[in-house]
């Protein structure tokens, strides 16, 4: 069996148990889904952004309503599609209205999947979108335009923080930013 395969495997088996979670408060907000994240199980770069949307919701895929869009707009400006690298949330469900999650939430997720994710696929570089993304990965407050570009170490992964699209949609000013730090999450992918 190709490491592909099993790490599909890996991932279904982790997701199994939480197709109907309701460990946190999410599970019981109205969500249509469990939005666990898809890509290349293999892949060196992991995107990982704040939560599910409602086009995200809907169609139980991680970033395919505008956000998702301009980013796979972004990634193909660099020759790569979505399904070269996984992308995933720190959380699996929707907040309602779309708000931020909570840090119960965010860490909870991040215990019972998010974590595991990163183990199985094992990416090189991490590119978290937005502050709620770094956020809840680090569990603690940052300020995006302060950490945004520059490399952290993270479990000895490196992390790559930047804007997350949605940002980027009602500020297109900052799309050259976000192109070159995506740049150089996959420069550190070599």
């Amino acid at each position: 069996m190709d490491s592909i395969t099993y790490k599909k495997q890996l991932l279904e088996q982790l997701y199994a148990p939480y197709k109907q979670c309701v460990h946190c408060p999410l599970g019981k907000l109205g969500r249509t889904h469990v939005v666990f994240g898809e890509g290349n199980p293999n892949a060196s770069l992991m995107f990982i952004g704040e939560a599910p949307g409602q086009e995200e919701d809907m169609q139980a895929r991680p970033f395919v309503g505008r956000s998702g869009k301009l980013l796979t707009r972004a990634l193909e400006a660099f020759g790569i599609s979505r399904e070269q690298v996984f992308i995933t949330n720190i959380v699996k469900c929707r907040p309602p209205n779309n708000r931020k999650p909570l840090p119960g939430e965010s860490k909870t997720c991040k215990n019972l999947l998010l974590l595991k994710q990163i183990k199985i696929v094992k990416p090189r570089v991490i590119c978290t979108l937005g502050a709620a993304a770094l956020e809840g990965l680090l569990e603690k407050e940052v300020k995006i335009s302060q950490t945004r570009g520059k490399a952290i170490v993270f479990d000895s992964i490196t992390l790559v923080p930047t804007y997350h699209p949605a940002y980027i949609l009602r500020n297109p000013k900052e799309l050259k930013t976000l192109i070159k730090d995506i740049e150089l999450a996959l420069s550190l992918t070599q």
